[in-house]
Parts: structure tokens; C-alpha cells; sequence
């Protein structure tokens, strides 16, 4: 086969670059290890940016995004004995959307399939080739047939561990693990808040969200080598009502149907391009989950790099292709630092001097108009190409 734009990965990153590349008259074709319905059924993030929202309204993909997404002013920040909200809209003129990543992917590839644009799901041994020509290539296998796609460009977007990372020559990437985990949970039971809790408490982080009115997603903050099997339901009932708990509300529990553990750490790698490869996503950077980055991230690096791509590739301009990894990074390292700041305010250390410093921290926080702005400027998103 032969295309333009060779994706690799069909989440969210490569799905949406190919539906604004698309309406901007470049061709792409993406390739996918997983099948269809893996892919659709992966349980991630739930917010939504206002800049991710008004761009996936703009290109077409908001009618049930506006339908069934729902609008959240702010969040509530709770420690032991107390819990604040802070208004995003009044603070900084915009809230977010509780819309899952899963409704997301959903649409973007039902918009593929409008489009009759081609995704081929469940390949493997897939490789890059020639991406310092200006022909570059990618082999795969699919149904026992080995396959080469050729194209101008490649894109990878196939996150952490896929082959397009490790493509780039001699990186410079900068790395930290954090001393704990999420055990999250969905559970179908109406949520018991009206918007996201962020709790701490001595025994560590906890989060309420949502997925809709009647599925709840609900973490606890856990050591690295937890197993999921040694938390039963009722364990996890009860961790969740200690450290959201307050007087006068009440935590609702209900059947938990999904239950898995997610490590933390940040990543990034520079330049996000090397010759003809460009990354996307976390293909190029994973934040923690704490301050709601990882999907918008992935949005903004696509609605920078669709122009960019369609300049060089229409126009002969590489102008914007030559700065993309420069400009997507500046947005990147904020999101980076924004994740950090959220999540080592949040999470318990175990040392008894940290602990008073992130209550003094959530303190100031709540009662400072200067502090929850912050808070509020960076989570509910900055504009693209910030």
C-alpha cells in the first residue's frame, strides 16, 4: 500500500490526527496492534480540556460529546475533616467535561468509517524503516501476511512501548517514578458527588469520578506491589469511605465491575520528530493521571501536528513541521509539571514532615484566590499551542 501518512497506533492520538488530516486533504492510513474492540473497550481518562472539547465540536465529532458528556464547573479538594470546591468558571471562565476516553475513541472511529478511510487492527511485528529519507516505510504482518506500507511521512502514536519511541536515535528523555500506584475501580452505582473529589489522607490518596449517571470510577492510592486479588470489594469500600469520608455525606457502594493497578511516572522524551517519524502522545510523554493530562495532551499534540503535516506535505512548507517538537514540548513540560505539582500534593509519603507541607499546600489552595487559580488555569486546560 501506499499513502501519505503511515500512523501507527489506533487510540485516540492516531485515530484524531487522521480525521484532521483528512479535512485537510492528506491521506493516511493507521495500523494497530490491538483488535477493534480492545482498543474501544480500554477503560482510561474521563476529562475533557474546554480546548479538547471545542476542537473535537469544530471538526464534526460533538454532537454526542455535547449530548452526553457532562459539564463540571470545578472539583472539591478534601482532607480529613474538611472539603472545599473550587469554581473553575468563576476563577478562570471555562469548567471541564466528564466524557470517557472510550466514548472518544468511539466516535473518532466511526467518523473513520464515514470517511471510508482505512485502519488495519490486530497486526504485529510492525517496524519502521527509512525515516531519515523522504520515503520512508512501515512493515507489518497481518493474517500471516507480511505487509509494507509506504509513505512521506510516519507518525507514531502507539504509546509507551510500541516501536516508534524506540525508532528515534539517541533521545534525550527524563524520567520519575513515583513511590506508588492507583487501584481503580469502575463500579455501577450512581456517583456520590456532583463533580471530582481529590482527597488526602494519611493512608493516601484518594479520587471519586464519574463515567455517567450511573457508573462510578473511584481510586486508591497503593503500594507498587499490590495485587488487585487481595483487595476484595468490601476492602475497597471501606478504604474509599475513610478517606472521603465526612460528616453529613455519605459514600454509595455498589457492584464493582472492573478493578485494575496503574503505576505512576512521568516521561518525557525530546525531540518528539526524528527525520521523517513525528510522536504523538505517549508515544512521546506520560504524565500521572492526577491532574487529567494524558488524553488532552495527546488532542493538543495532533491539532499542532495535522497543520504542520498538511503544510509540508501540500504546500512543500516545513516550516511548522520543523518546529512542531519544539512548540508541542513547551505545552508538554507545563502539563509534566502541572501532574507533578497535583500529585505530590495529593499523595501520602508516609514522612510526617511532607505531611504538613501538602496540608499547608491544600490550605492555601483553598483559601487563596491566587492558588486556586492556578490550580484551576492549568486543569482545565491552556489553550493549544501554549
Amino acid at each position: 500500500m501506499r499513502t501519505q501518512v503511515a500512523i501507527v497506533g489506533a487510540g485516540p492520538a492516531g485515530l484524531l490526527l487522521a480525521h484532521l488530516l483528512d479535512r485537510a486533504g492528506v491521506e493516511s492510513v493507521i495500523v494497530e496492534t490491538r483488535s477493534r474492540v480492545y482498543v474501544e473497550a480500554r477503560i482510561r481518562a474521563g476529562i475533557l480540556e474546554r480546548s479538547t472539547v471545542d476542537l473535537l465540536r469544530e471538526v464534526g465529532l460533538g454532537e454526542r460529546l455535547d449530548r452526553e458528556g457532562d459539564q463540571h464547573r470545578g472539583i472539591h479538594l478534601h482532607w480529613p475533616g474538611e472539603r472545599h470546591h473550587l469554581d473553575f468558571v468563576d476563577l478562570v471562565g471555562r469548567g471541564v467535561t466528564v466524557y470517557g476516553q472510550t466514548e472518544v475513541t468511539k466516535d473518532l472511529g466511526r467518523a473513520r468509517d464515514a470517511a471510508g478511510q482505512q485502519v488495519v487492527y490486530e497486526v504485529a511485528d510492525t517496524a519502521l524503516h527509512d525515516l531519515d529519507t523522504e520515503h520512508p516505510f512501515v512493515t507489518y504482518t497481518t493474517d500471516g501476511r507480511s505487509e509494507r506500507l509506504d509513505a512521506e511521512v510516519v507518525v507514531g502514536c502507539d504509546g509507551s512501548f510500541g516501536p516508534s519511541r524506540a525508532a528515534v536515535p539517541n533521545p534525550v528523555t527524563w524520567e520519575r517514578t513515583y513511590p506508588y500506584s492507583w487501584l481503580g475501580i469502575l463500579a455501577d452505582v450512581a456517583p456520590s458527588t456532583d463533580e471530582l473529589i481529590y482527597a488526602w489522607h494519611p493512608d493516601g490518596f484518594a479520587l471519586h469520578s464519574m463515567r455517567s449517571a450511573t457508573v462510578s470510577r473511584l481510586y486508591l492510592q497503593v503500594p507498587h506491589s499490590t495485587d488487585v486479588a487481595d483487595w476484595s470489594d468490601d476492602r475497597i469500600w471501606s478504604a474509599l469511605d475513610a478517606r472521603l469520608g465526612l460528616d453529613g455525606w455519605t459514600l454509595r457502594p455498589g457492584p464493582v465491575t472492573e478493578k485494575s493497578v496503574l503505576p505512576m511516572r512521568s516521561f518525557v522524551q525530546q525531540p518528539m520528530r526524528h527525520g521523517r517519524l513525528f510522536l504523538a502522545g505517549d508515544a512521546a510523554h506520560i504524565v500521572p493521571p492526577t491532574g487529567a493530562k494524558g488524553l488532552n495532551l495527546a488532542v493538543a499534540d495532533v491539532a499542532l501536528l495535522a497543520p504542520a503535516l498538511a503544510a509540508l506535505l501540500r504546500h512543500k512548507d516545513s516550516g511548522p513541521a520543523d518546529a512542531y517538537s519544539d512548540v508541542a514540548l513547551r505545552r508538554v513540560w507545563r502539563c509534566t509539571h502541572f501532574s507533578w505539582w497535583m500529585t505530590t500534593m495529593l499523595h501520602a509519603t508516609g514522612d510526617q514532615f511532607d505531611a504538613q507541607l501538602q496540608r499547608s499546600q491544600l490550605q492555601w489552595v483553598a483559601s487563596s484566590t491566587a492558588g486556586a487559580t492556578g490550580l484551576a488555569e492549568n486543569y482545565a486546560g491552556l489553550p493549544i499551542g501554549f
